[in-house]
């Protein structure tokens, strides 16, 4: 699985800013993966701390490691420069803080080239600081060959549809492997063809950048691999982004993020379960964040809201409104667990 051509060139994109604490543990992780042939893409986002040596340093011992220094201008801005700047047929993310498995590359490349599908995904494991020297020697042990690959088709409505973790339960005991047809919100532990990101890049100087393409992405793709294996830990961390303190300004970004995939699979016919959570969620905590020079934005968005949810029918609205508390349920429980992660 691990040979190496020039056609399989990999192109790893990892933004960085202000990351000196656990940045090597993750470019320890990327220089060993057992896929050698790979483009890594560093991009220093105006960092105000070590991390920008840190970057250059590794340029320095790996001839595979390209730095790219710029003013600070938020996660989409680092990701586009680094989509610019990419080599590879196939494209990777990685956070700055984040663990990459050593057969992360070479398992999901495999299932990408054997399938001919259009992205290939794997699961993920999160972990607290303390935690951090036990992943770090798993990680390089690597994990055992996948059991399963499944491929399946309309990753658009999977997405919409298979977010509730209780329903994805319900689907397996049921033998239909929901599991495999899940996603995040994030774009690290995934393998794309490079045709994927053409004409699509990440909004500047909003907080939900990912979940602003998510709908896009997946209207242009035809199937997706899915193998059944720990391939990425996920740092929880309260100063990481996904954490820290939020204001008006990052729920404003993510009620249109909702909106926009809400119309989006509205017009493919799809139910947006998701996106009318993430709406409709996000909308309620901005509420609560707004202050009276918001009022404008939020009225607007609100307006939004409703033209949205009007396009629906009463089944369509009831299901909606089922998944959204289910999820909204199983958010108190993980929150409850992140927080205590340590």
């Amino acid at each position: 699985m691990s040979d190496s051509t020039q056609d399989d060139l990999v192109s790893i994109i990892i933004p960085v800013y202000n990351a000196q604490r656990h940045l090597p543990y993750c470019l320890d992780s990327i220089l060993g993966q057992s896929h050698r042939n790979l483009d890594i893409i560093l991009v220093d986002d105006g960092s105000t701390d070590d991390s920008a040596r840190i970057c250059d340093s590794y340029a320095k011992r790996d001839p595979r490691v390209r730095v790219i220094h710029q003013p600070n201008g938020g996660i989409g801005s680092a990701q586009n420069a680094g989509l610019d700047a990419s080599r590879g047929r196939f494209i990777a993310f990685a956070d700055n803080d984040d663990i990459l498995d050593r057969h992360n590359i070479a398992y999901l490349l495999h299932a990408l080239l054997s399938t001919g599908a259009s992205m290939s995904k794997a699961r993920w494991r999160q972990f607290g600081l303390s935690q951090r020297d036990e992943v770090s020697r798993l990680a390089r042990t690597g994990a055992a060959a996948p059991s399963a690959v499944t491929v399946f088709r309309d990753p658009l409505r999977a997405y919409q549809t298979v977010f509730c973790k209780s329903l994805r339960l319900l689907g397996q005991v049921a033998g239909r492997r929901t599991e495999t047809r899940y996603f995040n919100e994030a774009n690290w532990c995934r393998l794309y063809r490079r045709e994927t990101w053409d004409g699509i890049r990440f909004p500047d100087g909003v907080y939900a950048q990912d979940v602003m393409v998510a709908g896009r992405l997946y209207e242009r793709m035809d199937t997706v691999a899915d193998i059944d294996v720990v391939l990425y830990h996920w740092l929880q961390s309260p100063e990481s982004v996904t954490h820290a303190q939020r204001g008006f300004d990052f729920y404003h970004d993510n009620v249109n993020a909702g909106i926009e995939n809400f119309r989006l699979a509205l017009g493919h016919g799809i139910i947006p379960m998701r996106s009318y959570y993430t709406m409709t969620q996000q909308m309620h905590y901005a509420k609560r964040q707004a202050s009276s020079h918001d009022e404008t934005i939020l009225l607007s968005d609100k307006k939004a809201e409703r033209a949205s949810v009007s396009q629906l029918t009463i089944g369509q609205i009831t299901a909606c409104r089922l998944t959204a508390f289910l999820r909204l349920m199983e958010k108190l429980i993980y929150d409850q667990h992140v927080k205590n992660m340590r």
